[in-house]
């Protein structure tokens, strides 16, 4: 959390981040909400019930996340990792209040389940994404800082959540990201149809996009719901849903310069990846679903195709219209009270 706690956020934070009941009249949950609570595979609880260990070096880090035995990973510090960070199935990373900081390389969840990535700052990975979730199942990233720098251009960073690979059950939430151009993909090619048709459902709510370009989320094949996300700044374009994906979109708060809010259009707009084709990447429309109001600003709204997912299948807290930017800005990043 960056600044301005509010006496709710306050009476939350416990040294894992407890949660408010579904009944409760707060405006929102820190608890784990989404696909990655409700699927048929089961709660994510990451390194639940294994050993903690706190690590202050890449080589400690790499120990610690290897294998696939339930483990609480503590990182204190900033960490340079020399190669992609390899997470094993169960396992909770978890940052030491705001010192948790990993620069150099980022992670992969890779063929992998029940992972937590929680409270840490990713920044300035060159080459590859902050976090690449692939062909993994149950993942909660969580409360964590996401940085590169917008003004090099598309090229000079990747993702900084990318999710591909019929990836399942995954939910991003409270993350902070910012000064990036291509935030979050889900399903990286439209010629992967077969192996990702019927999965990537994920859930993205209560997010700060800051000063980025595109991709808040962009989504092919899969099932995505966006809820009570703050945007400001989202230059050319944030929610797009394309390649026969379903998105509902729901109770998110559009603000500054965004030029389009939402489209299920599918061309791939030259902002995106100028790189292939100065018209854009031609590809089928997606679809979306408009659930609780949003307020897209003076963005723009294209939707070519209505879907048929209307309604989460889970229960969420919605955080009223009005308090979803003030509610979003002292919630979201990492959590200074945070500790073991």
């Amino acid at each position: 959390m960056r600044s301005g706690f509010s006496l709710f956020l306050l009476a939350t934070i416990q040294p894992l981040i407890s949660a408010l009941p579904l009944n409760s009249s707060e405006p929102a949950s820190w608890d784990i909400e989404g696909f990655a609570k409700d699927n048929p595979l089961g709660t994510t609880t990451g390194g639940e019930g294994g050993p903690t260990v706190t690590v202050e070096t890449a080589a400690e880090l790499k120990t610690a996340v290897a294998g696939d035995s339930p483990a609480v990973v503590y990182i204190k510090g900033e960490i340079a990792l020399p190669s992609r960070l390899k997470v094993g199935s169960n396992k909770s990373v978890i940052g030491v209040g705001s010192s948790a900081h990993i620069t150099g390389s980022g992670i992969d969840i890779y063929s992998r389940t029940n992972v937590i990535i929680r409270n840490v700052k990713i920044s300035f990975i060159k080459g590859n994404d902050g976090i690449t979730i692939r062909n993994s199942t149950r993942v909660w990233v969580d409360h964590n800082e996401f940085e590169s720098d917008i003004t090099q251009g598309p090229d000079a960073f990747d993702g900084q959540v990318d999710i591909i690979r019929a990836s399942d059950w995954i939910t991003l939430s409270w993350n902070y990201f910012h000064d990036h151009w291509k935030s979050s993909l889900v399903g990286n090619d439209p010629s992967f149809r077969d192996l990702d048709f019927g999965h990537l459902h994920v859930t993205y709510h209560h997010n700060h996009w800051k000063n980025e370009g595109t991709r808040g989320p962009a989504g092919r094949f899969g099932h995505l719901h966006v809820y009570n996300n703050l945007y400001e700044d989202y230059l050319y374009q944030a929610l797009h849903s394309r390649s026969d994906n379903q998105m509902l979109v729901e109770g998110n708060v559009f603000r500054g310069k965004t030029r389009e809010a939402l489209s299920t259009y599918g061309l791939v707009i030259p902002d995106d990846s100028p790189n292939t084709c100065v018209c854009g990447d031609e590809e089928i429309d997606g679809f979306a679903n408009l659930g609780a109001e949003n307020d897209w600003g003076s963005a723009t709204v294209n939707i070519t195709q209505v879907g048929t997912f209307d309604k989460a299948p889970y229960e969420y807290i919605l955080t009223p219209l009005a308090s979803v930017a003030s509610v979003v800005e002292q919630g979201a990043g990492v959590v200074l009270s945070t500790c073991i």
